[in-house]
């Protein structure tokens, strides 16, 4: 199974409205969902063959100070999986 990469963000919250329909506007570049909603933390789960196109948006939204502390960590979801394997 391939896993998507794994990004996490922090979003201007009076813009967080236009980012997400911008984002979610390019379909299938990337799953969004708000992980911190106190923080405006987003991640992101981005299928390896848009992560260019991924990674293009959110230079323009850092270059707009509209996507801050973007970084790309391991697939929360894969760490899990492994997790719920070892306990069975």
């Amino acid at each position: 199974m391939d896993y998507c990469k794994y990004y996490q963000a922090r979003i201007k919250k009076e813009d967080c409205w236009f980012f997400v329909a911008a984002l979610r506007s390019c379909e299938h570049v990337a799953f969004d969902r708000t992980i911190d909603k106190a923080k405006s933390l987003f991640e992101f789960f981005v299928p390896v063959d848009t992560e260019k196109y991924f990674l293009q948006l959110m230079e323009y939204f850092q270059r707009c100070e509209i996507a801050t502390d973007l970084t790309e960590l391991p697939n929360r979801l894969k760490n899990e999986e492994l997790i719920s394997y070892k306990k069975n």
